[in-house]
């Protein structure tokens, strides 16, 4: 492991100036903090623990935590990872604050400047796809309040890290799945939750790509969104299949799988290949049942703790995450292993 000494060697520094560097002290040139910082990235330094503690601590940390709340219980699980981490910083004199605001840009917009107000040092945030939100994440960052996405990412922002899964990569493993269970011809239909949430489009790019590229026995007839809200996912759902009779297979993107489920029932298509998104109860319950052949999971109480882990580090030692994307598991769980 790298020592301070060794930093200030290889940056032609002295040990005072990469400490004020590691430990956010200021009075460095923006060029000399650039170079240490990639400097102590490259050889993976490490702080001290007892460091950490004793920094945070004289800093009385605050972080503030934004998800959505729209009904979708997978942010249920999510929240379970905030409260577990937020209990063990609270060790380190530091304290979170979480909100939960609904799809709504207005919503978020109004939320973050809350936390702001409040003192927040940093902020862990499911960003609403929007270049109003792309434009507060910098402005923010601009006030020395930065911003972790986590389970959902925003392009082109100064946001210090993302923490959740690779979306692509599980919307093609979705289509792989379609074409392993599905019965040819495979006419399929998608459920998505808002295209104003950029893992729900980065599910569907991956899903659609993978299927031109490598299925061409499967078939897209049509899109819907539902806003993870299982009475509107229901009623698309129904009317899809309806208006579509040779639809053969579902993938739901994004939340409200039950309420397309019992659409699925109550049109009496049992016989369908149906993939699905994470595994809370009631998709689970769906699994056991024989109506949802397969869920693609991504770890939601990571996506709690994990950010807050890295934003406590960065805000106590100036350290900032080793990755840019820090992404989970894509799990894939069938009746038998779920």
């Amino acid at each position: 492991m790298a020592t301070i000494k060794e930093i200030a060697e290889l940056a032609g520094v002295s040990r005072g100036t990469v400490d004020r560097v590691l430990n956010g002290r200021g009075a460095v040139s923006e060029q000399t903090e650039r170079k240490v910082l990639e400097i102590a990235q490259a050889l993976q330094y490490r702080p001290n623990r007892a460091g950490i503690v004793l920094a945070a601590r004289k800093r009385n940390l605050k972080i503030g935590v934004l998800l959505f709340d729209n009904g979708n219980p997978f942010f249920d699980e999510v929240l379970l990872g905030v409260q577990k981490k937020s209990r063990e910083l609270s060790d380190y004199n530091c304290s979170v604050s979480v909100s939960r605001v609904n799809f709504s840009l207005e919503a978020q917009l109004a939320a973050l400047d809350r936390l702001a107000e409040d003192g927040a040092c940093g902020i862990v945030l499911t960003p609403y796809n929007d270049p109003l939100i792309r434009d507060k994440i910098n402005e923010l960052d601009s006030r020395g309040i930065p911003v972790i996405t986590t389970n959902t990412d925003i392009q082109n922002s100064a946001r210090l890290a993302y923490v959740g899964c690779d979306f692509y990569r599980s919307g093609q493993t979705a289509a792989g799945l379609m074409h392993l269970i599905g019965k040819p011809p495979v006419r399929a239909g998608i459920i998505t939750g808002s295209s104003r949430v950029l893992c729900h489009t980065d599910r569907i790019a991956g899903f659609q790509d993978r299927i031109r590229a490598e299925y061409p026995d499967i078939r897209i007839l049509d899109t819907r969104e539902n806003s993870d809200d299982e009475f509107e996912s229901y009623s698309n759902t129904l009317s899809m299949l309806e208006e579509h009779p040779d639809i053969n297979a579902l993938y739901f993107a994004a939340g409200g799988v039950y309420g397309g489920c019992r659409a699925v029932l109550d049109a009496g298509r049992t016989d369908m290949t149906v993939i699905a998104c994470d595994k809370v109860p009631t998709t689970r319950e769906m699994l056991l049942n024989g109506v949802i052949d397969a869920t693609i999971c991504q770890q939601p109480s990571t996506q709690g703790s994990l950010p807050l882990e890295l934003l406590f580090t960065y805000l106590a030692t100036g350290q900032r995450p080793a990755h840019e994307y820090n992404y989970t598991s894509i799990d894939i769980r069938i009746r038998e292993n779920v």
